[in-house]
């Protein structure tokens, strides 16, 4: 199932991909249904007989309010050595905010205090029945679901201290989704495509990322069981997997984003999300 969340009538409704068509669940968001789990999500889409077009501007973050979105930081090989580090023994967390989300196809703006916007397209895992102190053998288990992410990232701000938060949370830098793809859906997790082009205004695609989950250092079940350590995981709480190399940090010259290209995101199984990216509104500082 595809399961993600609905902009209409000035509110946020959960619901299901069914062919063209998004079908409303019958649960109060996304969080209530991932804590359910399977038979929670056949009683929801049993239960709601109202139907909307397909429309994807309409969808907002697959999981609009989770608890922690947490980051994982140089988790392949070729990232970490193109900004100059190798990766860590342990996983390098950071988090986000829930304000960083952007829906997944709305356009994500360059902001006026910084020019050096960068992509980083990831796999996102999504939560389901969560808990603390969870085994390497179990984690996966725990997983309601997974997502396409990309951790936009503003350099200057993420760089400008010791600590990596600024450049990871300007409002509206995280799309998320477009839906959560259940696990039953994605036998093979560990071994997915994942890539991110940009469009020019002109037309012409240019390939920026191109990789496989496989390639992934710190694995899914370590990222979840080790997450688990330090903070009770819980229904619909985020872990973005990390992002291989291309991005536009470790080129040289450097490569941000400008008003007027388009980025799409991929990852295989999951899907995509495509943002336009546009100025924030107001003088330039």
């Amino acid at each position: 199932m595809r399961i993600g969340t609905l902009r209409i009538d000035g509110s946020l409704r959960p619901v299901a991909l069914e062919g063209d068509e998004l079908v409303e669940l019958d649960a109060p968001s996304v969080k209530d249904l991932l804590a359910g789990g399977p038979a929670a999500y056949a009683r929801a889409l049993q239960n709601s007989p109202r139907r909307h077009p397909y429309q994807p501007s309409q969808l907002a973050p697959a999981v609009p309010n989770p608890g922690k979105i947490l980051c994982i930081g140089r988790n392949y090989a070729d990232h970490a050595a193109e900004t100059g580090h190798t990766v860590n023994p342990t996983p390098d967390v950071f988090m986000r905010a829930a304000s960083s989300l952007l829906g997944p196809f709305d356009p994500v703006r360059v902001p006026r205090v910084s020019d050096s916007l960068d992509f980083e397209v990831e796999l996102a895992l999504v939560i389901g029945r969560g808990g603390r102190y969870l085994e390497e053998s179990e984690a996966m288990s725990r997983v309601a679901g997974y997502a396409v992410f990309n951790d936009y990232s503003v350099r200057d701000f993420q760089h400008a201290g010791s600590q990596w938060i600024p450049g990871k949370n300007f409002d509206g830098t995280g799309p998320l989704g477009p839906f959560v793809v259940t696990a039953d859906e994605v036998p093979d997790p560990g071994n997915l495509a994942i890539s991110l082009t940009i469009v020019r205004p002109d037309g012409t695609e240019e390939l920026m990322q191109s990789a496989d989950t496989s390639l992934l250092m710190h694995k899914l079940p370590r990222l979840v069981s080790y997450c688990s350590q330090f903070t009770t995981l819980e229904p619909g709480d985020v872990i973005a997997t990390g992002t291989p190399a291309g991005v536009g940090a470790g080129r040289t010259p450097k490569r941000w984003l400008v008003p007027g290209e388009t980025v799409i995101s991929r990852v295989e199984t999951v899907g995509e999300l495509k943002n336009q990216v546009l100025e924030e509104a107001g003088p330039r500082a």
